[in-house]
């Protein structure tokens, strides 16, 4: 098993948005059985609440529903993954600090990292304080890398 979290802040907007995204991908290439998906957040500040409803809006006009309550993600955490996938540099270098080993921070990227169309260290933006348009582009986003990443995991993983 192939065990993904996407982390942000929060978890409640970008990194929900990339687990919902991911999961239906996987799930339309039947490979639930072999990967399982996370999200959490590196602050604390809104665990256990519902996603941002702006962010669970774009996810129901497309068909993916945006599930779970936000969580921190925590040291124990870099045993459980074998990806972690940060939305930007931020969360980034504060994973890498809370990373027990250089192991733990290998496992440790950007999550636009696996768009080919992006630049190099380019991140997933923050649409918490901006207006609707900006759950729409995260979406976007969200769903160009995770086709990378998919792509990526089944190459290295023969499957």
């Amino acid at each position: 098993m192939v065990r993904i979290s996407f982390v942000c802040l929060g978890n409640i907007c970008r990194s929900p948005t990339a687990e919902a995204v991911m999961r239906h991908l996987v799930g339309q290439a039947g490979l639930q059985e072999r990967i399982s998906i996370d999200s959490a957040g590196t602050g604390r500040g809104h665990v256990g609440q519902t996603r941002d409803r702006r962010s669970s809006l774009v996810g129901e006009r497309r068909g993916i529903p945006l599930s779970g309550r936000a969580r921190q993600f925590v040291a124990e955490d870099f045993d459980r993954f074998d990806y972690i996938l940060a939305m930007d540099r931020q969360n980034e270098e504060t994973l890498s600090e809370l990373a027990p080993d250089e192991r733990a921070r290998n496992k440790v990227r950007l999550l636009r990292s696996f768009d080919p169309e992006s630049p190099a260290g380019a991140e997933v933006p923050d649409p918490y304080y901006g207006g609707p348009r900006g759950f729409d582009e995260v979406f976007d986003i969200c769903e160009a890398a995770c086709r990378g990443l998919l792509a990526e995991v089944r190459r290295r993983e023969g499957f």
